[in-house]
């Protein structure tokens, strides 16, 4: 999910979330029309927010999918690092359990039940900060990240809001850090859930197909001059991750664009 620049604090778990904005976040207009049945309403969350129902939807392959996506992550290193939208299931707290206490996690989205709704998962504490910021336009200063996570938000996205959202994660990811993207990706025409999850997206998801028609670097508007890009296709192709990389200042930077599968 996404919302407008505002800080949520992770202090006391009884308490609702408080932001420092006067005004509330705009909710996006798409948002609200095609997914508001998934996540905006009370009911909503607490019917999706189970980890076997998301292991169940991602056709048994959030587990792998998600341990995929923390293995990019150095485990125990004092760095930090912003989850992009809230996730259902236990993907925030094995998140916060793989960086180690010297590590920092900061989360947005842009929806306030989203944000509420994971910070009570996440049992207090001071374990995370919370914000209620819009994925396309994050508030935050550039190269702020060591690494920038982005689970299965892309697909959920216009083509507008999307790659204002992978240009936004690449921007505020230092060099010398990863900006992770883990989500749907076209499968090979002999996998079938290539035609089962068309079906899907047909019904539920009204950008999806827009989305893994093309390489996710083919959508950010970005310079990407510089970057490593590696892509691993997981469950015959119909998911994938996608890691961008820049070397550091001590590292050089190499001049074009380099991309692996």
């Amino acid at each position: 999910m996404h919302g407008d620049a505002a800080r949520v604090r992770d202090d006391v778990l009884p308490e609702p979330v408080q932001t420092e904005a006067p005004r509330p976040a705009e909710m996006p207009d798409y948002l609200e029309h095609a997914y508001w049945w998934a996540y905006l309403r009370p009911g909503a969350v607490r019917f999706f927010d189970r980890p076997w129902l998301v292991n169940l939807i991602l056709y048994g392959n959030y587990f792998r999918l998600r341990d995929a996506a923390l293995a990019e992550l150095p485990k125990g290193a004092s760095q930090k690092t912003l989850q992009v939208a809230c996730v259902y299931g236990d993907f925030t707290e094995q998140l916060r359990a793989h960086l180690g206490p010297d590590a920092t996690l900061d989360v947005v989205d842009v929806a306030p039940i989203q944000l509420e709704n994971t910070r009570r998962k996440m049992g207090g504490s001071g374990s995370a900060a919370f914000h209620l910021q819009d994925s396309a336009r994050l508030s935050f200063a550039p190269a702020h990240f060591d690494n920038v996570i982005v689970f299965f938000l892309l697909h959920e996205q216009p083509d507008a809001v999307r790659r204002a959202t992978i240009d936004e994660a690449l921007r505020v990811t230092r060099p010398g850090g990863k900006t992770i993207f883990v989500d749907y990706h076209r499968p090979s025409r002999w996998n079938p859930f290539r035609y089962f999850a068309g079906l899907v997206f047909w019904l539920l998801e009204p950008f999806a197909s827009d989305f893994w028609a093309r390489d996710i670097s083919a959508q950010a508007d970005a310079d990407l001059h510089g970057f490593e890009i590696k892509k691993q296709r997981y469950f015959g192709g119909l998911y994938q991750k996608t890691v961008f990389s820049r070397p550091g200042p001590k590292q050089g930077a190499p001049t074009s664009p380099h991309r692996s599968c």
